[in-house]
């Protein structure tokens, strides 16, 4: 079956050379936390993929897969590694920490997460520690953005354990994994409790979050939630505005259909974000009008609703004028200009990662992994990853602060 949150059936990113009169194309450094540092410059070297596990293909636990993309690598194109978790728990999100030494993972139906060591190695992910006492903690389940903050690690959930229902909220850690504190969503002034994504602003002093479902619905086949009136009822319409020192809601906004991935922009000045919409198929916009106040409304349309184009991942560039959408149902990715006004199944469930090239106006597939043929599992969210990292994580005074980790 096809549950719910299997939300990609395929991943697919922009790699090699482009013509020297198109821009330089950036990907996935752009959705990283803004306190993420050791940004890649340059070519890339791999992409980590957190994959589902499948039973029948390989061990069938979820595992972490890395796959050289570095155009001049002999592996091109090529798994040259995976690290089995030993479990299936439904692999969702990941993130790294701000000091890019590891990369955070996890599940949404047995709710660990599982923290991959990148820094000795980052051709060879490491899988250092696993975190399971997320319910315990907090009461909440389900997680899913793994967002760092200095030393730290934000992580928002979906769900909770007392109901399974859509209102939940984040849990704080330090980079070695102890829990430090939760952040229930607001179920006042407007709020519906729910989450999904969250993202940053540190010039604004802004934390932003979106919201979608519980275990119930998620843990579901698309097909039988759409027909089930009551299901479609619990579903997110919110997005809140929190002080980010203070880690306290100060605004709710109404964002009707379930608004999923958050970009703010990166260009330096903006003071905006956009979201998508997973129901309702619409980029909102969130910034603040000109007596300083935050306001949100909907400035495009992705698809028709009515055919459930599902809008679930959103890639802004790094100059803040362009937003790549991909929907899930439809299989498509489009692409919307910022700078003017403003569950798969069947034949076709491709488990595949593709890399392509862009030359600014059509995209050109280069390579090819069939995650089913390899017996990978199910390819969902991917980061990318450089050798030269290696090097940054070497010196004297790295190598005793992480022998003192161990």
């Amino acid at each position: 079956m096809i549950r719910f949150s299997r939300a990609m059936s395929y991943a697919a990113f922009f790699v090699g050379a482009v013509p020297l009169a198109v821009p330089q194309a950036y990907g996935d450094e752009t959705c990283n936390s803004p306190y993420v540092t050791k940004l890649i410059k340059g070519q890339e070297d791999y992409v980590y993929v957190w994959a589902l596990g499948v039973e029948g293909l390989g061990d069938g636990s979820d595992k972490m897969v890395t796959v050289d993309v570095n155009p001049k690598s002999k592996n091109y194109g090529k798994v040259i590694q995976q690290v089995s978790v030993g479990s299936r728990g439904e692999a969702h999100h990941m993130g790294f920490s701000d000091d890019r030494r590891t990369l955070w993972a996890g599940g949404l139906e047995n709710s660990r997460i599982h923290v991959f060591d990148i820094a000795a190695d980052p051709g060879r992910p490491r899988l250092v520690n696993t975190i399971a006492n997320l319910a315990e903690k907090t009461g909440y389940v389900g997680p899913h953005t793994y967002y760092a903050l200095p030393g730290r690690m934000l992580v928002q959930a979906l769900s909770n354990a007392k109901d399974k229902g859509g209102v939940t909220g984040m849990a704080l850690y330090n980079n070695k994994g102890d829990f430090i504190a939760s952040y229930a969503m607001p179920v006042d002034g407007g709020g519906d409790g729910y989450g999904y994504d969250l993202a940053v602003n540190p010039r604004k002093n802004v934390l932003l979050t979106s919201s979608f479902t519980g275990y119930n619905n998620y843990m579901r086949s698309l097909g039988e939630v759409v027909k089930d009136p009551e299901a479609m009822k619990r579903f997110g319409n919110t997005m809140v505005l929190w002080d980010l020192k203070a880690m306290k809601p100060q605004k709710v906004f109404s964002v009707p259909g379930a608004p999923l991935e958050i970009r703010w922009s990166l260009k330096p000045g903006d003071n905006w974000a956009v979201a998508a919409t997973a129901l309702t198929s619409k980029i909102w916009l969130v910034k603040q009008d000109a007596k300083g106040e935050w306001q949100a409304k909907d400035v495009a349309t992705i698809g028709d609703p009515a055919k459930i184009p599902l809008p679930v991942d959103i890639s802004i560039t790094r100059d803040g004028k362009g937003l790549w959408v991909n929907t899930f149902m439809d299989g498509k990715t489009r692409y919307f200009d910022l700078s003017k006004n403003w569950d798969k199944g069947g034949a076709d469930n491709e488990q595949l990662l593709r890399g392509f090239t862009w030359n600014g106006k059509e995209l050109k597939q280069v390579f090819e992994v069939d995650f089913t043929r390899e017996k990978l599992g199910r390819a969902h969210h991917m980061k990318l990853g450089s050798k030269t990292l290696r090097t940054a994580y070497t010196t004297p005074e790295t190598s005793r602060q992480l022998a003192l980790n161990r």
